[in-house]
């Protein structure tokens, strides 16, 4: 059985998040247990094995120090294995349906079979329908006294207020690194291994805050090991990590000086060294958030990367890194996400570079001229250094020109996409039908767009979703927006 099956936390004590433990502690102590329970948080973090842990507080027969399950009776062993029939765990997500809810319902009347409480635990509760939501909440309300329910969640603003108040709320944070340890200090006993302390902090630092997470990367190790001592040495070679502090402060700096062929070539033998990709992307973001808020006088300067960077820059950078995140759940190329990063923001230099070269040409053409021109009279020396003012004002202004254009399609390109992010929350297909139109002009107060098809025309004229796209705008520009549609010929 694999570790984190194997070794789930079987009592209230064993639970490795602290706040965890002291809010059940005082919740299960009281007089009046409620009826009701909301557990929320990221995965991983021992959400259903802490219900589970509930349902044998309030079924054990034989209880320690009056709040902790004994283990020995029948109901704590049944309860443990999966076996016990008063205690219904419902994964949410397939019984999303007010029929099922329907039949929940009827159920809830009928008395435990041995237990003392009949438990619902209700996983990814967020899964359920509006109307499946109204017809628990009846039940939710009034309950029989002989019945409990432990709704358990990933996403907890999905869950109605109606539903939410009537519930008491346990919120599961991810875990602190002392906490992990603790997690697998506990494993390492039970399974006599032969691991270092710094290899178990090294195993914490991987585990994104999820004790499931992590469990499995300890196992891993382990399998990899074999009889070896594991080290936190034997860990960073396995993932590849000796070095990566200095990787990662390299890649910045490539970045700052938009060294675009360096970039690309280090990410390049890092994909062949077989990095997460991931873990990289987030590296790299947490350290430009370091000195995001030293640049911002929020913290000290010290130890944090050497960098020029300045505020918009830093700004600039993390927002395409972050997106390059997303992206990566869908790239055929796990490295594709960030080359295309690199090569945009190394694109953006060279575009100024370009236009700095076509003035700076310009000038020495003129210079060339003036020097190469024969003793001339005073009136004509007069009119060749007017014509010459003339000419370099000419470049300048176009130069000036080709910037401002530059910059204004690069932000007319930069607002089309953020529209489209801010929609998709809203509503999925209509953001896919947006990727189909462009942006024909956006002024201020008016926002036009234009597509080539007259049936998505007709989809983005719907009131509803008018609403929608006037809603996103707004979020954007933080003002009223009209939205209007026209086709193209």
């Amino acid at each position: 059985m694999v570790y984190y099956r194997k070794y789930r936390p079987q009592t209230i004590n064993e639970l490795d998040s602290k706040a965890v433990r002291q809010t059940l502690l005082d919740v299960l102590s009281g007089k009046e247990i409620p009826h009701a329970f909301l557990f929320t948080g990221p995965k991983g973090l021992g959400k259903t094995s802490t219900a589970r842990i509930v349902a044998k507080v309030v079924n054990c027969e034989k209880k320690k120090n009056d709040i902790e399950p004994c283990n020995k009776c029948d109901q704590c062993r049944s309860i443990s294995n999966g076996t016990n029939m008063d205690i219904l765990e419902i994964d949410g997500a397939s019984n999303r349906g007010i029929d099922e809810i329907r039949d929940l319902r009827e159920k809830v009347r009928l008395s435990a079979l041995r237990a003392k409480k009949k438990v619902y635990i209700i996983d990814e509760v967020h899964m359920l329908t509006t109307e499946a939501f109204n017809a628990l909440l009846k039940t939710l309300e009034e309950p029989p006294s002989h019945v409990m329910f432990i709704l358990c969640t990933t996403e907890p603003h999905k869950v109605p207020a109606t539903i939410a108040s009537r519930c008491f709320h346990i919120a599961f944070r991810k875990a602190e690194p002392l906490e992990l340890v603790r997690s697998f200090k506990r494993i390492a006993k039970k399974e006599k291994l032969n691991i270092d302390m710094e290899a178990l902090e090294l195993i914490a630092s991987l585990s994104d805050g999820s004790f499931r997470d992590g469990v499995k990367i300890l196992e891993e190790v382990v399998g990899f090991a074999g009889r070896k001592k594991i080290t936190k040495k034997l860990i960073e070679e396995r993932y590849q990590i000796s070095n990566l502090e200095h990787q990662v402060s390299q890649m910045i700096k490539f970045l700052e000086e938009r060294n675009t062929a360096s970039a690309l070539k280090l990410i390049s033998e890092l994909t062949k060294q077989g990095l997460d990709m991931k873990y990289l992307l987030e590296q790299i973001i947490e350290k430009l958030h370091s000195l995001l808020l030293a640049r911002a006088g929020v913290t000290k300067e010290a130890k944090i990367l050497d960098s020029n960077l300045q505020i918009g820059e830093i700004k600039g950078l993390v927002e395409l890194l972050v997106k390059a995140h997303q992206e990566l759940k869908y790239a055929i190329l796990p490295q594709l996400p960030l080359e295309m990063v690199i090569i945009e923001w190394g694109g953006k230099k060279e575009r100024t570079d370009n236009l700095s070269h076509i003035a700076n040409d310009a000038q020495n053409t003129v210079s060339k001229i003036q020097s190469k021109t024969p003793s001339l009279s005073e009136r004509q020396q007069q009119n060749l250094t007017e014509n010459s003012k003339v000419n370099q004002s000419a470049f300048s202004s176009f130069a000036s020109e080709q910037l401002v254009g530059s910059s204004k399609r690069e932000g007319k390109s930069d607002f089309w996409t953020k529209f489209i992010e801010k929609v998709r929350p809203y509503n999925h297909s209509v953001a896919g039908v947006l990727r189909g139109c462009s942006l024909k002009d956006y002024s201020g107060d008016k926002l036009v767009i234009e597509t080539k098809f007259k049936f998505h025309k007709e989809r983005l004229d719907e009131r509803k979703v008018r609403d929608i796209l006037e809603k996103a705008t707004e979020d954007i520009t933080g003002k009223k927006v009209q939205v209007s549609v026209i086709l193209k010929n």
